[in-house]
């Protein structure tokens, strides 16, 4: 059954790669930008449109103040560049926003950041995928009528590309992405010279279409509301751009280097594009409307619902290329194709930050395992699961998911600065070197404007976002912040139940009899019973078994075996491809083979958990082993249980339910008569 399911399995995501093969799955800058900066390189396409479309609100009139807000996120962007650089030399270790707000702001700062970049890693490939979906679907009908089906087609794609790893699925994004910010920059510097140079009238397609406002003549705060909410669609443009700061890892070395380079890259490109399409659709006179139905006007009637509004870069393509030429055509594709492709961001984003958590103890651990690919792939699956519930839920509607998006991204911009200028004032306290306190100095100035500058931008984007949807996504990571804090309490609360106490106990006395191979994965209360367990059966050998999947773990086992003298010796089995299942089949195998006519006995510690979700969390890998061992002939499983307070509490509630029945209970006759006899063994008289 398992070569059954194996060959598909390698089909789509290939064969399983050595786990010292790690660095040869390490990016250069060239791949790392498209894989890591896809989604603010990619906004581009809909972030000016965003823009235009909260001014046209009040007319065509409030359309010269896009140029200011252009300014405005040029200057955010460039502060939020500057100052992610700084956290990746500080912190290249790839806990990102994540990392350096617990270390200086504390924990609950730290999970408050986590769940917002979570949250908006979902959302980043919910609204990509629905705005790519819209975009095709203005040339094929079949998309948009079944447009739930065909988002959720690609996540699966998407997913599969990158469970076959990062290094491929960064070759395969490569060239739309190249593709597309080729022709955007093709596309400026032709606009430029078609109109300064040579003179010639761009004219969009909306050009003659007139807007009916729905505010005439705004002023006052009104006109100030209307255009922070207009600025703070325009700051879809930045999501993304912490995705570097928490995949440091996968760089080449430098890491930090390349990172803070691909960084810079980055911002230059994505602000320069931004620019470009604003400046272009001012010249071109394009026309949209939030509401385009009933408030864009062509020949003084609506255009109706039957009309399709194209996007701004689309309509700023056609006024510099000509509808339908070859570079039009292009270009439409690879704006199309990178929207898709700006999930991928997240794809690398989320699965390493679930990695972190999970080494933290706030997530399950199976997100910290590695896949056949030495990709995270159940933070992968975990991701691809979480976006195509968001997208059916709403329709695939890059309208009013857009609504919901970087409230997240803002959180954890401002926190990680705040934390940036902790970190420095920290350092400056101690260290005495001139040239490095300036840098020091320089730097803590560069996140203090941050911190400043993203703070004020978060005020507004929950002032002007929050009725319109802003509130999903908090309650969001109102979600993620109780089911974190809750998955660490109870593994905190395991772990210190099954701690090994300096001084003997019960778990560590020799017990009755039985042995051979005892499983290890980790010294704790549920090993050392299993050893005293094994003792007692009197085998001709006995021995511990771990497989070292975790070196660090491995080499904290093997120390705290020898430093506690345990007269059981333990054996160390590589698993260059992470698996724990198959090593310990083929060595039990082997051995017998070695001698046929023995038995061999395998021993599993498992935790005894009172709670349904708490199995989730505990003894996977014991089932798997069992399922396998069982039909492995000439073996015995033996699982010497640890009952957990858990399981107690579950006792206590099954006894208190009134139809719980006792062992013996039948013999003795149901619970009303033995209430009103206690003796419970006579027959009532009479009868």
């Amino acid at each position: 059954m398992s070569k059954l399911t194996d060959v598909p399995k390698r089909i789509l995501i290939g064969r399983a790669l050595r786990s010292d093969k790690l660095g040869e799955t390490l990016l250069p800058k060239r791949i790392a930008l498209p894989v890591f900066a896809s989604d603010p390189l990619s906004s581009v396409a809909y972030a000016p449109g965003e823009v235009l479309l909260v001014l046209s609100i009040a007319g065509v009139s409030a359309y010269h103040f896009s140029p200011w807000i252009a300014v405005a996120v040029v200057v955010l962007m460039g502060t939020v560049v500057a100052s992610y650089r700084q956290n990746v030399h500080a912190y290249p270790s790839g806990g990102g926003d994540y990392e350096v707000a617990t270390t200086n702001l504390g924990p609950k700062a730290g999970l408050t950041v986590a769940s917002a970049l979570l949250v908006d890693y979902v959302m980043t490939v919910a609204v990509s995928i629905a705005s790519g979906v819209e975009n095709l679907g203005s040339a094929v009908p079949f998309v948009v009528e079944h447009k739930v089906l065909c988002a959720v087609v690609v996540v699966l794609l998407l997913t599969v590309m990158n469970l076959r790893g990062v290094r491929e699925s960064g070759k395969l994004f490569a060239i739309p992405t190249y593709v597309f910010v080729g022709g955007v920059f093709l596309m400026i510097i032709w606009g430029v010279v078609r109109g300064l140079m040579l003179g010639d009238d761009l004219t969009s397609p909306t050009a003659d279409y007139t807007i009916k406002p729905e505010h005439q003549g705004l002023a006052g705060i009104a006109l100030v509301f209307l255009l922070l909410r207009a600025f703070s669609s325009g700051c879809a443009a930045l999501t993304g751009v912490e995705a570097i700061s928490n995949g440091v890892p996968a760089f080449r070395k430098p890491k930090s280097r390349n990172a803070a380079t691909t960084l810079a890259l980055m911002g230059g490109l994505a602000v320069t594009m931004f620019c470009g399409i604003i400046g272009l659709a001012m010249v071109s006179d394009v026309h949209m409307a939030e509401n385009p139905a009933k408030d864009l006007f062509r020949d003084g009637s609506p255009v109706g619902g039957a009309y399709v509004q194209n996007p701004v870069i689309t309509q700023v393509a056609a006024a510099v290329f000509g509808d339908g030429t070859f570079f039009f055509v292009v270009l439409a594709a690879a704006t199309a194709l990178v929207l898709f492709l700006a999930a991928n961001t997240a794809y690398n984003g989320f699965p390493l930050l679930g990695s972190i958590l999970a080494q933290d103890r706030y997530l399950p651990r199976q997100l910290h395992t590695r896949g056949d690919r030495l990709t995270f792939s159940n933070g992968i699956v975990l991701l691809a699961g979480a976006a195509v519930l968001l997208l059916v839920i709403y329709g695939a509607d890059s309208t009013r998911l857009i609504q919901l998006y970087i409230v997240g991204v803002f959180v954890s911009f401002t926190l990680s600065q705040i934390g940036m200028v902790r970190h420095w004032n920290r350092h400056l306290a101690t260290e005495r070197d001139q040239a490095k306190r300036r840098r020091m100095i320089r730097s803590r100035a560069i996140n203090s404007f941050g911190a400043f500058l993203t703070g004020v931008v978060l005020v507004v984007v929950l002032l002007t976002k929050f009725t319109h949807g802003a509130w999903v996504a908090l309650l969001g990571m109102v979600i993620f912040y109780g089911t974190m804090t809750a998955i660490r309490k109870h593994y905190d609360r395991v772990a210190a139940e099954i701690a090994v106490p300096d001084e003997p106990t019960e778990d560590s006395v020799r017990p009755s009899r039985v042995h051979s191979i005892v499983l290890v994965s980790r010294l704790h209360r549920p090993t050392l019973r299993a050893l005293s367990y094994a003792r007692l059966m009197r085998s001709d050998s006995l021995e511990a078994l771990s497989i070292n999947v975790d070196p660090d773990e491995t080499k904290t086992l093997r120390q705290e075996w020898e430093r506690r003298g345990i007269d059981v010796p333990l054996k160390i089995l590589d698993s260059p491809y992470r698996e724990i299942t198959r090593p310990v089949i083929e060595y039990v195998k082997r051995l017998r083979k070695e001698s046929p006519r023995d038995a061999v006995s395998v021993i599993i510690p498992e935790y005894v958990v009172g709670h349904w979700y708490e199995h989730l969390l505990h003894n996977q890998s014991a089932l798997r082993l069992k399922g396998r061992l069982l039909f492995t002939p000439g073996v015995m499983v033996t699982s010497v249980a640890y009952q957990l307070e858990s399981s107690e509490a579950a006792k206590k509630r099954a006894r208190r339910r009134q139809n719980w029945v006792a062992p013996g209970a039948v013999r003795r006759g149901p619970v009303e008569k033995r209430q009103k006899e206690p003796n419970g063994s006579k027959e009532p008289s009479g009868k």
